[in-house]
């Protein structure tokens, strides 16, 4: 079999994920064994594991009717199997939205959704929650003629009259010439897809490895599921948009392009987009000269580069019929006329790197955190130690007086501690009300209030400005409930970080700040919806169809979207508020061991039942344990790091203590 590289970028990704799993896993549980751990330690442990376990890397297919993408799709990622198993020929194939991906946990199956669920206000995501109106079809992996045949469900069409269609959210074309919408047959039916959505959940070894491949057919289905462009599109990590080499940007391609893929955003960046220019073997031409067909084919690439506003390097121009049969009869010369390995390599060299760089931040910032906690820890237990060893050092044989004035500040020091943690509990109170405040303003209840009342507002409004004002008002309120959880955040953080400082003063413990949060993540998200939202209404898509059946589709994916956002910032906030106070409360409770050690020591001295050399001989012994524990910690870091496979410059990842 031929191996292509990106079957080796993805080994390399999954083993060096497997690599980092295994260095968190056994770093977390070091942590129990030195008593370093707590609940909430090993909680965020087990989130980043989840994390990894969970990883998936989308790469988005976009294109017109025609242009070969599904037989793209077979030649980078099915060639192994010898054959076709994506529908692919002449005209349109596959008809409705598909998700090909792997979940071991259920049989290998298709799951369609029908597509008369556009009929109702519900979103593909929320179908998904609940498969009860979907249809499986199961497939039987060793059996590619099997497979071949299950999947030609995605071909599937049905007839209704154009009013179906129309009310269905499916724009119909008064023109045959035009590929943006679906067209009247000569009996006055429409065919449309039978399909809204499908999920085939297949074991191929890519897919296994959390790879999803979205396949999106056309400006049509693009137009009438807003779903996909809010979401799917704009999440992939990769999209690649094919056009037929032999008739360069269509009209609808650059549609597509401009309303969808870079979603009508100036001078947005095309970062993580490679365009394909497939079917160049229709322009090889036996009577001209290799050169001249060259010339024709580097013409293409400069009218795309300047059409799309895209450099030369993200264009690439391939033969995808000739790729999948240089696979399947393992032909390495057609395989390389096809210049489909070098598209493999664009993808490869783009797709991993940054899905590497996603995943190395996401973990490196939480497992950061459990760091510099572990080593406030071992660094309070060395100062305290070091503390008892010098108060012990002072001591000239057995002075009762220096002993007992020695226990008087000990317990005085433990006293006051007791009595400032009693003070933190009232402090604790104002923590909660605040904590209230701020999920107050994120809570999904209220943005589901929120959203009944638009939905209400939208129901008795007749005209498309009427809708837009509900929808206007909708995203006014969601914005103005992000800006006060950031205010509200802030408040906490300031109320925190004078706890920190006030105990650290007061105790002398190490100094760490409770950990930051932000919410500007999830507001820049809302302010992507909503400029999104604004360029679809204002946008061509909206004469596509009734004005108002898109209108509505539009907004219910826009609100489903903003839910989840909330939903998001609800569950981050959680966690980090159930972590804000992590890192002191370890120092307290080492300092209160510590200084029960403290006491119980000078009271065995005083007693006599100690010597003070066996009691510094035995500090002393804790002291090069504790010293131990430093460095193997250090190794763990440095160790996570090398697998992070990054330079983390000024992060303090491996910033030494004083």
């Amino acid at each position: 079999m031929i191996e292509t590289s990106i079957e080796n970028g993805f080994d390399a990704y999954s083993d060096w994920r497997k690599r980092l799993q295994s260095s968190i896993t056994t770093f977390g549980e070091w942590l129990r064994r030195q008593k370093f751990s707590d609940g909430q330690t090993e909680q965020r442990i087990e989130q980043v594991l989840n994390t990894l376990h969970d990883d998936k890397l989308y790469v988005a297919f976009v294109a017109e009717f025609s242009r070969g993408k599904s037989e793209l799709i077979n030649a980078l990622f099915f060639g192994h199997m010898g054959q076709r198993i994506l529908p692919s020929g002449a005209g349109r194939t596959t008809m409705c939205p598909t998700e090909l991906y792997y979940d071991p946990n259920r049989e290998p199956c298709i799951q369609l959704l029908p597509v008369e669920t556009r009929m109702q206000d519900t979103s593909i995501a929320d179908y998904k929650e609940s498969m009860d109106d979907w249809e499986t079809v199961y497939l039987q992996p060793d059996d590619p003629e099997q497979t071949q045949s299950a999947l030609q469900q995605l071909t599937k069409i049905k007839l209704v009259a154009r009013e179906q269609a129309e009310a269905l959210g499916l724009h119909v074309s008064e023109d045959e010439a035009h590929e943006d919408g679906l067209h009247m047959r000569v009996d006055g039916n429409i065919e449309i897809p039978r399909w809204r959505h499908a999920m085939v959940n297949y074991p191929h070894p890519m897919l296994e490895q959390g790879l999803v491949i979205l396949d999106t057919p056309g400006l049509n289905a693009l137009g009438a599921e807003p779903e996909l462009t809010l979401n799917m599109l704009s999440s992939a990590h990769a999209v690649l948009f094919i056009l037929a080499a032999d008739a360069g940007v269509t009209k609808t391609d650059l549609l597509l392009w401009r309303d969808h893929i870079n979603g009508g955003q100036i001078g947005v960046s095309n970062k993580g987009r490679i365009v394909v220019l497939n079917k160049v073997d229709v322009l090889w031409d036996e009577l001209k000269d290799a050169r001249e067909v060259e010339r024709e084919i580097q013409r293409q690439i400069q009218d795309t580069c300047e059409i799309l506003s895209v450099p030369p390097t993200q264009i690439f121009p391939i033969s995808a019929q000739k790729g999948l049969l240089g696979k399947v009869r393992r032909d390495e010369t057609i395989l390389a006329s096809s210049g489909i390995q070098n598209l493999e390599n664009a993808i490869t060299n783009l797709l991993i790197p940054a899905k590497r760089e996603i995943v190395s931040g996401n973990v490196g910032g939480e497992i950061e955190d459990v760091f510099k906690t572990t080593r406030a820890m071992n660094d309070q237990r060395i100062l305290d130690v070091q503390e008892h060893m010098a108060e012990l050092q002072k001591l000239n044989g057995k002075n009762v007086q220096v002993i007992d004035d020695m226990m008087k500040k000990v317990r005085i020091d433990k006293e006051r501690l007791e009595k400032n943690l009693q003070r933190f509990q009232a402090t604790r109170s104002i923590f909660s009300q605040q904590s209230n405040k701020l999920f107050s303003y994120l809570s999904t209840k209220r943005i589901d209030r929120l959203i009944a009342e638009t939905k209400k507002d939208m129901a008795i409004s007749l005209t498309t400005s009427g809708l837009r004002t509900a929808m206007i008002k909708f995203f006014k309120e969601a914005t103005e409930a992000m800006e006060n959880s950031s205010k509200q955040v802030l408040e906490i953080q300031q109320l925190m970080e004078g706890v920190y400082k006030k105990f650290q003063e007061e105790h002398g413990l190490v100094n760490i700040r409770p950990r930051r949060f932000s919410i500007n993540k999830y507001q820049r998200e809302i302010k992507r919806l909503i400029e999104r939202h604004e360029h679809f209404i204002r946008g061509p898509s909206m004469v596509m169809t009734e004005q108002m059946v898109l209108a509505r589709r539009f907004y219910e994916s826009a609100v489903a979207s903003v839910r989840r956002v909330f939903q998001r910032a609800n569950r981050d906030t959680d966690d980090w508020l159930k972590t804000i106070m992590s890192p002191m409360e370890s120092q307290v409770r080492e300092h209160q061991i510590q200084l029960r050690r403290r006491l119980e020591s000078i009271k065995r001295i005083h007693k006599a039942s100690d010597t003070l050399e066996d009691r510094l001989a035995e500090l002393e012994h804790v002291k090069s344990g504790i010293t131990q524990q430093r460095t193997k910690l250090e190794d763990f870091i440095v160790n996570v790091e090398e697998v992070l496979g990054e330079t983390r410059t000024g992060s303090g990842l491996t910033e030494k203590s004083a």
